[in-house]
């Protein structure tokens, strides 16, 4: 994509939903349908007024409710209309969701120490984080390439999943995608495009530093 000569080109902001009750449980929830909690609502309504004053010019959400409550108080202050796909839902983990942090580490602590390490890993016999990078990605980069010049789109997705996009995007490989720490709930990051393609400008902007609560820490 080719950024306008007299503006600052087209950005993407990846916002992460807001608090679970199994974030705070450090409960892996991978695809498992969890709402937000009174917290993480409350969380997704001040993001969305700060995320507001960026004027989106579009919004596109995983269908999980957790990011679809997230995304749906951004449309009731912008007027926009949310896109839903199911390809921005977070990273499948198979026998890893539901289990808390502690229970992994015990249960299959090789796995975990592997996927650490950067290598591909089916976490639970789920998918692979360049297959999450395969079907997220595109749907970004669809959306994107509808955008006015200059415009921004919100992703509303999960913490796993933003984090193989943006690598996906950066054009980094998978193993180094682990560099990149993951995301507070209902912060973002936000990656323009440059003359060499998309870059980072921001990661878990939003707040002051807090402990990252999620599949991702």
């Amino acid at each position: 994509m080719n950024g306008s000569r007299s503006g600052r080109g087209r950005r993407i902001v990846l916002w992460r939903h807001g608090q679970t009750a199994w974030n705070l449980e450090r409960r892996f929830q991978g695809s498992t349908d969890i709402e937000l909690t009174e917290e993480g609502v409350g969380q997704a309504r001040r993001a969305a007024r700060l995320l507001a004053s960026l004027k989106p010019d579009a919004v596109v959400a995983s269908d999980l409710r957790r990011a679809a409550a997230t995304a749906a108080e951004l449309a009731a202050v912008t007027g926009l209309t949310v896109a839903h796909d199911a390809a921005l839902r977070e990273t499948y983990a198979g026998a890893w969701q539901g289990l808390t942090h502690v229970e992994i580490v015990e249960r299959y602590g090789e796995q975990y120490a592997a996927w650490k390490r950067g290598e591909p890993v089916r976490r639970g016999g789920g998918e692979l984080e360049t297959e999450v990078a395969d079907r997220a990605a595109p749907v970004v980069l669809e959306h994107a390439e509808k955008l006015p010049v200059d415009g921004t789109l919100v992703v509303v997705s999960h913490g796993g999943t933003i984090r193989t996009t943006i690598g996906r995007l950066l054009g980094l490989e998978a193993h180094h995608w682990e560099g990149l720490g993951g995301l507070t709930n209902c912060c973002w990051s936000v990656l323009g495009e440059g003359a060499r393609g998309w870059r980072l400008l921001e990661h878990n902007a939003g707040t002051l530093p807090e402990p990252v609560l999620g599949d991702d820490d």
